[in-house]
């Protein structure tokens, strides 16, 4: 029930009055796109430079990498943007950025990166990359550390709204929401491949840890 669209009055999307048949629930903000550069310099403290794989074509990939830009300064971290096109692609970039040390790897919302998942995490291993992940599943698959909205809770919420317009009320009265529920989660079997020490505070603040 996810939507990002514009009105019929023209303008972009007002989401306390989305107007017309619109409304549901965003699948992420762009804001905790600076929080996935914070965790991966929490747990790998030594990493100076951050593949960033988005897809540029798509509206979230630029507006979560500019909110990993805006935390990369302040953490003295350069970045280098990649786009998941196709298997080849990924391997190449990513294999051409590994040949400096101190680097990790972010992976934004993309449903490229999704379809190609183990090989990112085939190549994070081979080149010994700390990644940070959008989404559960992709810990739950082999990837390092994952921070993102808890999607179980977005259905149930979806389900709320679905009710209520089934009884009568208008979409345009009902306001667009964002996630209320974050998850992270870590792979230790993950980290211990990675040769990384997660910080127990760390470990603590976990929703799911994988062993």
């Amino acid at each position: 029930m996810a939507t990002m669209a514009h009105t019929k009055r023209g303008g972009a999307l007002n989401a306390a009055h989305p107007g017309g048949n619109i409304t549901g629930f965003t699948n992420f903000e762009y804001a905790i796109a600076g929080k996935w550069l914070e965790l991966l310099k929490e747990i790998a403290p030594r990493i100076s430079r951050v593949a960033v794989m988005r897809e540029s074509a798509v509206a979230a990939g630029p507006g979560q990498f500019a909110a990993i830009q805006a935390a990369a300064a302040p953490l003295g971290v350069d970045l280098r943007p990649i786009d998941p096109r196709d298997p080849g692609e990924i391997e190449h970039a990513i294999a051409a950025f590994a040949h400096e040390p101190n680097g990790g790897l972010i992976v934004t919302g993309s449903s490229a990166a999704s379809n190609h998942r183990k090989l990112i995490f085939a190549l994070a291993a081979r080149h010994r990359l700390p990644g940070v992940y959008n989404a559960r599943f992709y810990v739950s698959d082999g990837g390092l550390i994952s921070y993102g909205p808890d999607f179980v809770d977005q259905y149930r919420r979806a389900a709320s709204y679905v009710d209520r317009i089934l009884k009568g009320e208008k979409p345009a009265d009902l306001p667009v929401q964002a996630p209320t529920k974050y998850e992270l989660v870590i792979n230790l079997k993950t980290a211990r491949a990675l040769g990384l020490e997660v910080p127990p505070m760390l470990l603590a603040r976990a929703d799911e840890v994988i062993e």
